[in-house]
């Protein structure tokens, strides 16, 4: 079977933990904060749900109702949706993929800017990239204070770690930068025209479900 796509593979890491109807599915991903790390929306979670029951991945196992809401459809992992998250893991795990980010695409272009320019933006990247820093630093936190063990969301440590090297670089590179160490082209033609750094399209770090 071919890998499954995120989504789906974070139903079935939700439902391998306990069974549950999509609603809740959608709430526990919220509160884990794993829409910073899977793109979804209720209507996506239940199209996603709804191909990994026609595929036999998942089973109903009964309905609940609460006060006049419609009946919700409980749902569990079978035998052969553990197997595909399983293999699923195993390849995301040990295969590196080029997931194409823009950033290393911009960085290759930036010397088509004026170098006061390029600085100004970079130290707006390094700004929110240190927010994300210490967004994880407070998630760390709050995960030790519930007891939980590492292992299970070596995911915040993992994209803290990376967010701590990019800023790292960027730092290095901005003073690189100011200082002249970094030789910079005198005379950019056909530059872009600048625009408020506030304005400037930065992306903002990708940070990590805070706990499973």
């Amino acid at each position: 079977m071919s890998q499954l796509n995120p989504l789906a593979f974070s139903a079935l890491a939700i439902l391998i933990d306990a069974p549950m109807h999509p609603y809740e599915m959608y709430q526990l991903m919220l509160a884990r904060k794993e829409d910073r790390v899977v793109k979804v929306s209720a209507g996506s979670l239940y199209r996603a749900v709804e191909r990994l029951a026609r595929d036999g991945l998942i089973e109903p196992t009964s309905t609940e109702r609460m006060g006049n809401r419609p009946e919700r459809t409980v749902y569990t992992v079978t035998e052969a949706g553990r197997t595909a998250f399983d293999e699923s893991l195993e390849q995301m795990l040990s295969r590196h993929v080029n997931e194409f980010p823009e950033f290393p695409l911009a960085v290759g272009e930036a010397h088509n800017l004026p170098v006061d320019r390029v600085v100004e933006l970079l130290d707006a990247r390094l700004d929110a990239i240190r927010d994300g820093i210490a967004w994880h630093d407070a998630a760390m936190v709050r995960i030790a204070g519930k007891g939980k063990p590492k292992s299970v969301v070596l995911n915040v440590y993992y994209t803290r770690a990376m967010l701590a090297a990019e800023a790292d670089w960027l730092a290095q590179t901005i003073d690189e930068l100011r200082s002249g160490e970094l030789e910079w082209p005198s005379d950019v033609a056909g530059a872009a025209p600048s625009v408020p750094a506030s304005d400037a399209p930065v992306a903002p770090p990708a940070s990590a479900a805070a706990a499973h």
